[in-house]
């Protein structure tokens, strides 16, 4: 029979916290340079008010103090706001002078202000920028922003327990046990307190459930510690009733810890305000499924004022994911169509028809291309999208000789048909799952998609054609129609939601750490104008 302490039984099943979503909260300090009121003949009393959009409308989150008769603030009030990488949070920073005989605004003046998204600010970790007074720049008054993660301990440590001499309680026990080493979340073993008590309770297992009572001790994680570098901590296991009536107890054996090791768990944040960049790429369905181009019936059919499924699932994602890619040049790819000027079938051409650079300048640049290579394609088929998984995983896996984490590829095929090559596919999918790549699909018009729910995944392991399983979950497909009716956020929200887990399982199991140094994150921090 084993001995084993419940606090075996409790972390067995805490290993599965490290890829539930969690809140991120950032914080925001702010600073302000060449404040002035050309009205003013004294120097303003400026306070920052910080704005967030929501429906379309402005709203107050927060003010900073007010500085009184400065020109270049350094405000110690702190904005936190609550961080999603797969929503556009639009902030407004606006610097009043109030003076000291009110605090409202409506008899402040206006010095200027800033608009930006949250991705900008934490994608730069620093970011200045002009105040604007009404269209035009005030003066030579600028605003800086600098972004810090405000979260939990994510870390989790690797404990390994042994006993001694424990009280015998049935036949053919092991009286000196070692258990199997495990992992726990410092969370959720103190709640990243290392001073707070924890009780650890030895039983004598049996297989009917009636466990027999050893004995317990207390500790915290602060002594747990103690057993790192190879050292030891132990504790006398105590059974209070044998204390209580045993004259001569001393105890009932001893439980050592001889291993004591924290693992570092870098947030998806850590990654991009490390130096991360999110290489956004595209890949848009040409096959003659969609119908004629020139007929209102066709998915691609461009309307005059009523952008198309395509371009609403374009815009909403790559809206998102350019706050994270500092060029803001991304490659857009068509498949399933004859090109020019041979006319021969591809599965992987550039939209722009420049095979050497097929990147187009910001989300708007690939909008135009897809607009305007449109009237040069013959629609064709068939819906093969091996090809094109294939080209960024060749990327990707250029990537990875770097060691370090500079670049991940999101890429987003949209689709209206049912895979063709879907054996090549999932290939291809497993062999991206070792790469620093995430492969979003979305399904446009009223096709069937099971084949696209199969390679998300999410109903069981993906394999390839020869049984081999996906490394970790890389896809993650949305039938447009689903999202018709709600805003574009919505969808965006729920193809983006995965990616910062995505990002985190690839870097954290390769043990890549972020790429910003200590001196760099440093220098971010300095707010001095």
């Amino acid at each position: 029979m084993k001995k084993m302490s419940n606090i075996y039984e409790s972390a067995a099943n805490t290993l599965g916290i490290f890829n539930s979503p969690c809140l991120t909260k950032v914080e925001l300090r702010v600073a302000c340079k060449g404040i002035s009121d050309r009205d003013a003949l004294s120097k303003p009393d400026p306070c920052v008010i910080l704005k967030m959009q929501s429906h379309g409308q402005w709203f107050e989150v927060d003010r900073t103090e007010v500085i009184r008769t400065c020109i270049n603030p350094v405000y110690s009030k702190l904005f936190t706001v609550d961080f999603y990488f797969e929503e556009v949070q639009r902030l407004r920073f606006e610097v009043h002078d109030i003076s000291s005989n009110h605090n409202g605004l409506k008899e402040a003046d206006f010095l200027g202000g800033m608009e930006c998204t949250l991705g900008q600010i934490v994608s730069q970790r620093k970011l200045s920028k002009s105040l604007l007074k009404h269209g035009n720049t005030a003066g030579k008054s600028s605003i800086t922003v600098i972004a810090e993660e405000l979260s939990g301990n994510d870390d989790y440590v690797e404990l390994a327990f042994n006993a001694r001499k424990l009280d015998d309680k049935v036949v053919m026990n092991n009286l000196s046990p070692a258990w199997k080493s495990f992992k726990v979340s410092v969370n959720s073993l103190c709640s990243g307190d290392p001073d707070r008590r924890l009780k650890c309770i030895v039983w004598d297992w049996d297989s009917n459930g009636k466990h027999d009572f050893i004995g317990e001790f207390t500790s915290t994680f602060k002594e747990m510690r103690g057993a790192m570098e190879g050292k030891q901590v132990q504790w006398e296991c105590i059974n209070p009733k044998y204390k209580a009536k045993k004259k001569n107890y001393k105890n009932s054996g001893t439980v050592i810890l001889n291993l004591c090791k924290i693992h570092k768990m870098h947030s998806f944040l850590d990654y991009i305000m490390g130096g991360c960049q999110i290489q956004f790429t595209v890949a848009i369905d040409f096959t003659a499924s969609n119908g004629d181009p020139r007929n209102s019936c066709s998915l691609h059919y461009i309307h005059p004022y009523q952008p198309n499924e395509y371009l609403k699932a374009l815009v909403a994602v790559g809206e998102i994911c350019q706050d994270y890619d500092s060029d803001k040049m991304f490659p857009a790819f068509g498949f399933g169509a004859r090109i020019p000027p041979e006319y021969t079938v591809s599965h992987d051409f550039a939209i722009n028809f420049n095979e050497d650079n097929p990147e187009c300048a910001g989300i708007q640049g690939v909008v135009e291309a897809y607009q305007s290579c449109l009237p040069k394609l013959q629609l064709y088929g068939p819906t093969n999208i091996a090809p094109i998984i294939q080209k960024v995983a060749k990327s990707a896996s250029e990537e990875t000789n770097t060691k370090e984490a500079s670049q991940y590829f999101i890429l987003l095929i949209l689709t209206d048909g049912v895979i063709t090559d879907m054996a090549d596919t999932r290939e291809a999918i497993v062999h991206a799952s070792h790469l620093p790549m995430s492969v979003i699909i979305v399904g446009v018009g009223n096709a069937d998609f099971s084949d696209m729910q199969m390679l998300d995944g999410d109903d069981g392991i993906l394999r390839s054609p020869k049984g081999e399983p996906v490394l970790r979950d890389i896809v993650q497909f949305v039938p447009f129609r689903n999202f018709k009716h709600a805003s574009p956020a919505a969808l965006a929200k729920s193809v983006l939601a995965e990616v910062p887990n995505q990002v985190v399982d690839y870097y954290n199991g390769k043990g890549i750490k972020p790429k910003c140094s200590s001196e760099m994150y440093e220098s971010s921090r300095t707010l001095a104008p």
